[in-house]
């Protein structure tokens, strides 16, 4: 997939190969459960929002306003998880807001 003037490269898994020997990648079983995620910033999350839901992309919520950043999360067809943001009040030093519970 072409991003601006780079290219993600969305890999299914696969076995072991002579550069990671021991390692062998899978889709996650649980999808509650992440180690990690792609994290991708926008210029405008409202149109890329509103483009992603008209082209039948379904986000975990909306994107939410966490004083530093407005962000969304989406699971890519393998079940990864994919944060779309876009950086508000961190441009200005305004830092997020602390997780729920904290």
């Amino acid at each position: 997939m072409k991003v601006a003037n780079s290219w993600l490269i969305m890999n299914p898994g696969g076995g072991p190969t002579p550069d990671k020997p021991d390692v062998t990648l899978e889709v996650p079983q649980r999808t509650d459960r992440v180690s990690g995620f792609l994290n991708v910033r926008v210029a405008d999350i409202a149109a890329f929002h509103a483009h992603a839901v008209a082209k039948g992309t379904r986000f975990l919520t909306e994107p939410l306003d966490r004083g530093s950043e407005l962000r969304c999360y989406l699971r890519d067809p393998d079940g990864y998880l994919i944060e779309v943001g876009q950086a508000t009040g961190l441009l200005r030093g305004i830092l997020a807001d602390p997780p729920a519970g904290s």
